[in-house]
Formats: C-alpha cells, sequence, structure tokens
C-alpha cells in the first residue's frame, strides 16, 4: 500500500510503499485488549508479602493457662485476631505474567497500526532532528506535526531532538523495535520515521 510521507513542515514529501499485512490490517479489538492486558500484567512488581501466624516472631509460650481466669482460652499471641498477630490469607510474591504467544503479539501491533493509519493518528516523516537541544524547537515541531500529545517512533534519534523532547509532559519517545500496543495506545497521536515504518513493516510482517 502507498502512504503518504510528510517533511519537518508537515507538508507532502511522497509516498512510501508499506506491507498491506501490517498497516492495512483490519482492527480486531478482542486481541488488542488481551495483549494489552496481559503486557499491563507483566509490568506488575508482585512483590507484596504478609506473615501468617506461623511466620510472625514470637508468640510460642501460651498466654495464660486454658481454665479458671475467665478469660476466653488462647494459644498464642500471635492469633490473626490479635494486634501484632499475623494474617489469616496473608498476600504472598506471586507473578501476574499471562501467556502471549509471538504470533498474537505481532496481529495485535498490526491491528493497532493499520487503526491508527485509517484514523489519521500516523503521521510518517521523511526524518526528524532540531537544530539545537531547546524545549521550544522540540515544542514549535510538534506543533507543525499536529500538537503535543504524541509518540515519536524513530530506529535513532539525534542527541539534540533527545534533550529537547525530554521535558514535554505528553510525549513519548521510543525506538522501532521497542514500541508495544500500550505505547501505540497510550497518545492521541504517533509520528513514526520512515526508516522506523520500514523496520516494523519487515519485523511484523
Amino acid at each position: 500500500m502507498q502512504v503518504n510521507t510528510v517533511n519537518l513542515e508537515n507538508k507532502p514529501a511522497g509516498q512510501m510503499d508499506l506491507p498491506d499485512t501490517v498497516f492495512g490490517a483490519a482492527y480486531n479489538e478482542p486481541l488488542v485488549h488481551q495483549v494489552v492486558v496481559a503486557y499491563m500484567a507483566g509490568a506488575r512488581a508482585g512483590t507484596v508479602a504478609q506473615k501468617t501466624r506461623s511466620q510472625v516472631r514470637g508468640g510460642g509460650k501460651k498466654p495464660w493457662r486454658q481454665k479458671g481466669t475467665g478469660r476466653a482460652r488462647a494459644g498464642t499471641i500471635r492469633s490473626p485476631i490479635w494486634r501484632g498477630g499475623g494474617k489469616v490469607f496473608a498476600a504472598q510474591p506471586r507473578s501476574y505474567e499471562q501467556k502471549v504467544n509471538r504470533k498474537m503479539y505481532a496481529g495485535a501491533m498490526r491491528s493497532i497500526l493499520g487503526e491508527l493509519l485509517r484514523q489519521d493518528r500516523l503521521v510518517l516523516v521523511e526524518d526528524l532532528d532540531i537544530q539545537e537541544p531547546k524545549t521550544k524547537l522540540a515544542r514549535e515541531l510538534l506543533e507543525r506535526l499536529g500538537g503535543d500529545d504524541v509518540l515519536i517512533v524513530s530506529n535513532s534519534v539525534s542527541e539534540n531532538l533527545y534533550l529537547g523532547l525530554r521535558n514535554l509532559p505528553k510525549v513519548g519517545l521510543v525506538d522501532a523495535p521497542a514500541l508495544s500496543p500500550v505505547d501505540l495506545l497510550h497518545f492521541g497521536r504517533v509520528v513514526m520515521t520512515k526508516d522506523a515504518a520500514q523496520s516494523l513493516g519487515e519485523l511484523l510482517g
């Protein structure tokens, strides 16, 4: 498929050929949802931990005799009903990872890229760079390309562009091989260089 490209002034700069299987894929919402949920679940630390009554220090001695005191019988001061005792159903470290095979992951990425292109939320540029590492120049560049709520995808980012963009709150910057479905859905627009689009076409095709 032929896709229009623009220059840094957001003016037509030509066309590039991209694979239909990647940038023309139909939108598969259930697949995208499953992959996004699995991706975000895999990012959870899962390190929460609480102690059961057997893990809490102390409590080995019976606090008072079984009968004759008028108080309720008790076998340990680390019982879950006592202050300082263990938890009944203590949380333990666990993995939240969900299995997603490569075919499903690639299918979700193709589905998202195709839908972004159909919604005119994917902009292909010849190249991205600024003359000096200044936030003002980076903001002006983004305004010409459609706004500041944007994800920039490139194979290689110049130091000037990186330093100019890093203070902007609604701007993401990612290399094409590290692109994830959550990155694509998190921003209002995606600005992608021609080299990055070609790399994704080869990677996901």
